[in-house]
């Protein structure tokens, strides 16, 4: 069983790794056949976590890896050291893939049905030694899910991306299991990204750590909660955390 360094997060354990012995671990479990459910948290899902007690339950069974500056900041605070590496799932899984050797079946399911299968030949261009194969999009009721499922588990893929938004898509993982697929990576709104449905930020506000801002300010109706009441609301949660572990040595 791994040992893996992890720092808890307002109630979520984060791997503290960097990106190179990320890569090297799920290129592992994939040739052991190992089933593993991987997560990511940033401001918003802790925040998500610390008000969903079934989220953050379902999450201890993830392995979540540490997205954005707001998880560096608490980090900082509680441990003393930032992340190893800012491991966010738009470069995070993309990079995975193409590092990834041999010939490996991917399938895709979330988002609409053009994204998703805008996303599915941007990756087989990225990463050209794989199989992408659209499993849904992220519209489909019971009987739908039903069919998914079956679907799966008669011709499993290697590597099922999911992207339904948080918790619904790592409450939609939690019902996978080694039959469907041996890594299942929530992936948020990865699709939109590698479609250009949702434009991403300049390469120098992603090196200022100010994605978040370039997503506020193209779509502040949508973000204006998670943002400009998240981030402080995060933070607040911090210092409790912070305090109470004070308090408790």
């Amino acid at each position: 069983m791994d040992l893996l360094p992890q720092r808890d997060i307002l109630g979520v354990q984060v791997v503290a790794i960097d990106r190179a012995s990320a890569f090297d671990l799920l290129a592992q479990r994939i040739s052991a056949r190992r089933f593993t459910k991987v997560g990511f948290l940033n401001a918003f899902s802790a925040n998500v976590a610390n008000e969903n007690d079934a989220f953050r339950a379902a999450m201890a069974d993830f392995l979540v890896l540490p997205d954005g500056f707001g998880v560096d900041i608490a980090s900082k605070a509680l441990y003393g050291a930032q992340f190893p590496e800012n491991l966010n799932g738009t470069d995070f899984v993309p990079a995975l893939i193409q590092h990834l050797p041999g010939t490996l079946t991917i399938g895709l399911i979330g988002s609409v049905r053009d994204n998703v299968e805008a996303a599915a030949d941007r990756l087989a261009r990225m990463a050209p030694q794989h199989h992408f194969e659209v499993i849904s999009d992220g519209f489909f009721d019971q009987a739908g899910e039903a069919g998914i499922l079956a679907r799966l588990k008669h011709t499993p893929v290697d590597i099922l991306l999911v992207a339904m938004g948080v918790p619904r898509q790592e409450f939609w993982i939690e019902r996978l299991s080694s039959c469907h697929t041996t890594l299942a990576i929530a992936v948020g709104a990865l699709f939109d990204f590698l479609s250009g449905a949702v434009p991403r930020a300049p390469q120098w506000m992603r090196g200022a750590r100010l994605e978040w801002l370039f997503r506020l300010i193209i779509e502040p109706r949508r973000l204006w909660a998670r943002y400009i009441v998240g981030n402080p609301l995060f933070l607040a949660r911090l210092g409790r955390q912070w305090m109470r572990e004070r308090v408790g040595r």
